[in-house]
């Protein structure tokens, strides 16, 4: 592609000063001038808050502690860490010194986590001690291993291995001034990388670059409407973009609000820091939001400092968002998006309750479409389906600014998911004339059985509704007659729920075809999930395929 000359005025400038300083990291330092002591951080936990200021000069020193040993412009630097200050720490000063900020997700098994660093060679490892059987045993399977590995002091103190260093050993003594590079910052430079959640396979890397993470920001100061006043907590891990970038550091920061730390989620600790540090905005997954419900039904609080609550990871189910709305706020809004995209459908509190089951609509600078759907090949942009909300097809999202369009290292997987600018996210959902969107399931989750296309995300939604019902996942079990046959796993509300009640229930179901009625159930505890509350419905086939096998799932 020839670059353009023919421009009606002089575009230089303005083409090297944006390229150069439009990034993530010159806001964070817009706000460390203008915002230098007003409060940033806050960790609970810790009794402790750090000014702009503070969180600059922390991160400086870290920055220092790594420079000094040698990681620099390309460097990944990968955090298994829980949402924490060092997890802050890490994130601003890999941005400072040009590295590669790789958080990873601190519930993977050894195996997993063993995979994501051969695949992506950290030169750096930060790892929690509450997580350390799980780092050391990555550590010794690894094919690769990083030079650095850091150990940040969890809750439970723990004796450290051979090779590795204290966080706080590490840093003593380095200055807290503005670190010296050698490169010439730009929008185009890797930043961050993600992993995918892993819903339906091996985590994949998603990397972003500087514009963006600047973009990512601005995606939702204009949908939540945050403003520098505002105090967020993120009920949600921040290894993921749902965590980070929602009302997580990456946007917090870039516009000088503050955020508290949530370690981990556990309901009355949640309310209690609503309360105490008056949380303006909170981002979290429904089966969270339950939880925090039921906290204040039993134990009634003051939380009408929320201005609003971000949705994310799973359907949001109409009786769902009245008690939300009653209990939280009224200002609901639910999103739709993937690691590699963000955030790119919404809904906003004038569309909820009503309409609770749909998606959302594209977000101001995304656009998004359903096509159709092929066995034997991939549709072309344009072949949109009907916007009539019932024919299924294949949703694909267009962000050009939110998104570096590929995956780490892995040309193959790029190739199939990218195309054309656009994204193909797998997932199967209908549209109507006003382009809402509404999810069906995802195509590696549909079923088909004697011939029919059954979308669990529509059995869900029904099963749920039953009173006696916490949650549930509809997959299947293979069938020689019938190719597959619908089954689900439940959990019940009540403890008095049978597997007849839940017969009776979807037979006589007039939103459920004969065909869609699950033919066996079992009732458990807790379903797959990824650490987002996405469900993982591969595994729940197997187990299901295992369970049916061992006669554990039941007709009556």
């Amino acid at each position: 592609m020839t670059e353009m000359t023919d421009y009606t005025y002089d575009a230089e400038q303005f083409k090297e000063t944006f390229e150069r300083e439009f990034t993530w990291i010159a806001g964070f330092m817009r706000n460390v001038r203008r915002f230098g002591k007003k409060t940033a951080l806050i960790d609970p936990a810790l009794s402790k808050s750090w000014t702009y200021e503070e969180l600059n000069a922390d991160s400086n020193r870290l920055a220092h502690a790594l420079q000094k040993d040698g990681v620099g412009c390309g460097s990944v630097v990968m955090m298994q860490l829980f949402n924490s200050p060092q997890f802050c720490f890490g994130y601003l000063a890999s941005h400072k010194i040009g590295a590669v900020c790789n958080p990873v997700n601190f519930q993977l098994s050894p195996g997993e986590t063993a995979e994501i660093m051969e695949h992506n060679k950290p030169k750096v490892f930060l790892y929690d001690t509450d997580i350390m059987a799980t780092a050391c045993q990555a550590l010794k399977i690894s094919r690769h291993q990083p030079e650095i590995i850091l150990a940040v002091r969890g809750v439970h103190g723990a004796a450290l291995p051979e090779g590795h260093i204290d966080y706080e050993t590490y840093v003593g003594g380095c200055p807290d001034r503005e670190p010296e590079t050698d490169f010439e910052p730009n929008i185009y430079r890797e930043s961050l990388r993600l992993q995918t959640s892993g819903t339906t396979a091996t985590p994949k890397g998603v990397p972003f670059n500087q514009i963006n993470e600047v973009f990512s920001a601005h995606n939702l100061i204009i949908d939540l409407g945050l403003t520098s006043r505002d105090i967020t907590m993120n009920l949600t891990p921040w290894f993921h973009r749902g965590g980070i970038h929602t009302t997580g550091p990456a946007t917090i920061f870039y516009i000088g609000g503050t955020t508290v730390i949530l370690r981990a989620f556990a309901p009355n600790p949640a309310v209690k820091y609503i309360t105490e540090y008056q949380i303006t905005y909170l981002t979290a997954v429904p089966a969270v939001l339950h939880l925090l419900c039921t906290a204040l039904e039993r134990y009634p609080a003051d939380v009408s400092c929320l201005k609003g609550i971000l949705s994310m990871g799973a359907p949001l189910e109409k009786e769902a968002c009245i008690r939300f709305m009653r209990l939280l706020t009224p200002n609901i809004y639910n999103g739709y998006g993937t690691t590699e995209s963000l955030c790119n459908l919404f809904l906003y509190p004038w569309d909820l309750p009503e309409m609770s089951g749909y998606t959302g609509r594209a977000c101001v600078d995304d656009e998004v479409r359903i096509i159709k759907y092929y066995d034997d090949r991939r549709a072309e942009p344009e072949e949109v389906v009907a916007a009539d909300g019932k024919e299924i097809g294949e949703v694909i999202i267009k962000c050009p600014a939110k998104s570096a369009y590929c995956y780490a290292g892995n040309p193959e997987v790029t190739k199939e998911k990218f195309y054309k600018g656009w994204l193909y996210t797998g997932d199967l959902g209908t549209w109507d004339a006003e382009h809402y969107v509404k999810i069906a399931g995802r195509k590696d989750d549909m079923i088909i059985c004697m011939g029919e296309n059954i979308y669990p995300a529509r059995i869900e939604e029904v099963i749920n509704r039953h009173p006696k019902v916490e949650e549930c996942i509809v997959t299947s079990v293979s069938d020689k007659r019938k190719g597959e046959i619908v089954v689900a796993f439940v959990i019940p509300k009540d403890a008095s729920l049978t597997i007849s009640e839940l017969v009776e229930y979807c037979g006589s179901s007039p939103h459920l075809s004969a065909y869609q009625v699950p033919k066996y159930y079992r009732l458990v505890d807790r379903l797959p999930q990824t650490a987002t509350g996405k469900k993982q419905h591969y595994i729940a086939r197997q187990q299901a395929q295992q369970d049916f096998e061992a006669g554990r799932m039941k007709r009556k």
